[in-house]
Formats: structure tokens, C-alpha cells, sequence
């Protein structure tokens, strides 16, 4: 088997079935977590929560950030052949045992991202191996409907997008383009305008705001002119981001402006899937026909009793298109992928003993 010490891959054996095993991959901004799965593992795709608690994972492991927009290639890299080598070896297996892996990563919009991450880790495993590499919304949009891909997925974490897919193969996305280019729904997105409205009070551009002392006294921050140090000092997506919580507390407790950052976020979000919907026509020529819509990320559970980012997002897009049902996943994505892989290597499978 193969283990991964100080950067270097060492060698180990496989105790595992000889049916051999599954990986499945979701690289995000904030982490990348990776789970192993028999791969004589039969699964009823599209099934409920039964078949959901029943999933054959011999183990899951995780690491930081994997996406190579935030962090660069190199560290991005490393953390992809880390989490899976970690997550075999948790598996007391190795990589000549993997029959198939989909990798679901943040940041890969193009078929140049796929071929980047696939030259990084095509040399991991046997020639004979699947690998499939998607963006993160496939293995999110999995993990709601097990395997299936049909519908639309919202994620909202430090980073959002809004992704659609046809059994047909057709796909259309909606923002993803991180937050310099507008993700205002993100995690990033609702933060960053909470500091900017920290500072627009401070200086008399803007109304006053508990979001003030809230802010201040999580960070251990003395007065408004630190928030500028601290922010410049590490502007890492997921650092702002987990700020998220703070501005829902503060919404709960009345604050105005936080509301309306809130307010703002759930409209981004429900746009963003609408114009996903809109593309795809996924409600029909009606306008009703049903279809899924798998909603994640920890802006989406950012809730209290009060607010529930999802479901206002759920009654915004219900409103046009009363098809919708929304699903809120009972497996993390990372087994997603792993059911988009299985998916791949038993239709392979069948298609080599029929001929």
C-alpha cells in the first residue's frame, strides 16, 4: 500500500477486497475530504436516506484547501495526493487496488483544469484506472440524489455556484467566478460585506451596526481601524468566510444591516439557480415540471431560529418555477463522488463482460 510521509509516497500492503476499491474526491476552498468505497458496493442510485446509511465506506480522510485559483498549483497538488493516499491507507489498501476515482474539485471551469489535475495524479494509480475530474458540483449534486445527475445544485461555502445537469449530457453554470467577479452569496461574499459595513460606520458613510462589537469581539479585535490590519493580514477567502455566522446572529438579534446582507445573499443565490433553471429549461416548457435541487455548503446551514438561508432560497425560486423540490443531502459530497465513480466503473464494468 502506499502511505504519504514529509511528501513522499512509501509502500504498503492491501488487505481489502480483491473486487478493489472506489475514491471519491471534494476538493473545496475551505477543505478537501475523501472517502474509499468497495467497489463490489451495489447501490440504488437515486435512491432515499435508507440507502444513503448503507454505503459501504471504509474510510474518509481530509486535508486543507484544493483549489489551485486559492491556494496554487503546488500546494493544491500535494493536497489532492495526500487526502488520497490517506484514505487508502486508512482503508489498509493501495492504489493499485483503486478500479475508479472522480475527483469533484473547486476551481476546475475548463477542460485545461481537468487535464492540469490529471497530469498531477495519473501517475498515482494504474493505467486501468477511471479517473474523472469535475468541478465540486457534481459531487455535490450526487450526494443529494445518489449518482444521479439531474437537476440543479446550489452551493453556498466560502465560494457558490449554482450548477445544472440534463440526462441528456447538457450542463450550464451560474456564478463560481469567486468573489472578485460578484459571488455575493458566497460565504466571502456575505462577510466581506459585513467588514465593509463595519468600516462604512466607522467612518459616517454608513448607518451603525451591531455587526460592530459582534465582529470586534469574536476576532479580539480593541476598535474598527484593526479590522483593516487583520483582513490585509491574511485575505484568505476561507478567513473571511467564517465570519458568516456573526452576521446571522446579528440578523436574528434585529440588526438592519445585517438583514439586508442576508437579504441580498438569498437573492444572489436564488438568481443564480434560476438563471441555471432558465438555460437548461430542467421545470419544462410549462414552467412545472419537477426536478431536484440539492442545496450545501455552510452558508446554506448558517441558520438559528429565525433565519434559514436554504429555505428562503427554496421560496424565492418556488415562486417562478413551482416544480422545485429542494434536498438538503444526508451524505457529505465526497461520497458523492465516490457514487459518480462507482457509477462510471459498473457500467464499464458490465460493457467488458458483455463483449
Amino acid at each position: 500500500m502506499k502511505g504519504y510521509t514529509n511528501g513522499e509516497i512509501q509502500d504498503f500492503e492491501d488487505e481489502t477486497s480483491p473486487a478493489g476499491v472506489i475514491l471519491g474526491l471534494d476538493g473545496g476552498t475551505t477543505s478537501t475530504v475523501c472517502i474509499c468505497m468497495l467497489a463490489s458496493a451495489s447501490i440504488s442510485f437515486g435512491g432515499g436516506g435508507e440507502a444513503a446509511e448503507s454505503l459501504p465506506i471504509l474510510s474518509r480522510a481530509s486535508a486543507g484547501c484544493s483549489n489551485f485559483n486559492s491556494v496554487g498549483e503546488a500546494a493544491a497538488k500535494e493536497t489532492l495526493e495526500k487526502v488520497m493516499v490517506e484514505a487508502l491507507s486508512m482503508a489498509h489498501s493501495n492504489c493499485s487496488a483503486v478500479r475508479a476515482i472522480c475527483l469533484a474539485v473547486s476551481g476546475v471551469n475548463h477542460p485545461s483544469d481537468q487535464q492540469k489535475i490529471l497530469e498531477w495524479v495519473r501517475d498515482l494509480f494504474p493505467c486501468s484506472v477511471k479517473i474523472i475530474i469535475e468541478n465540486d458540483a457534481v459531487a455535490a449534486m450526487a450526494s443529494g440524489t445518489l449518482g444521479k445527475l439531474h437537476g440543479c445544485v446550489l452551493i453556498a461555502g466560502t465560494g457558490c455556484i449554482a450548477y445544472g445537469f440534463c440526462e441528456d449530457g447538457r450542463q450550464a453554470r451560474a456564478a463560481g467566478a469567486g468573489p472578485i467577479l460578484g459571488d455575493w452569496g458566497s460565504g466571502y461574499g456575505i462577510a466581506a460585506q459585513a467588514l465593509t459595513a463595519i468600516i462604512r460606520a466607522h467612518d459616517g458613510r454608513g448607518p451603525q451596526t451591531t455587526l460592530m462589537n459582534n465582529i470586534l469581539n469574536v476576532l479580539g479585535l480593541s476598535s474598527p481601524d484593526e479590522v483593516i490590519g487583520w483582513t490585509y493580514a491574511d485575505p484568505s477567502w476561507a478567513r473571511i468566510a467564517a465570519l458568516v455566522p456573526v452576521v446571522v446572529a446579528s440578523a436574528e438579534d434585529g440588526d438592519e444591516v445585517a438583514d439586508k446582507i442576508l437579504h441580498y445573499s438569498v437573492q444572489e443565490l436564488a438568481d443564480s439557480v434560476k438563471a441555471v433553471i432558465r438555460r437548461l429549461k430542467l421545470s419544462g416548457e410549462d414552467g412545472k415540471s419537477p426536478f431536484p435541487l440539492v442545496m450545501v455548503g455552510g452558508v446554506i446551514e448558517a441558520n438559528n431560529k429565525k433565519w434559514d438561508i436554504g429555505k428562503e432560497v427554496g421560496k424565492l425560486i418556488s415562486e417562478d418555477y413551482p416544480g422545485v423540490f429542494p434536498i438538503r443531502p444526508k451524505v457529505e459530497p465526497a461520497v458523492g463522488a465516490a457514487l459518480v465513480a462507482l457509477n462510471q466503473y459498473t457500467k464499464s464494468f458490465r460493457v467488458d463482460q458483455s463483449s
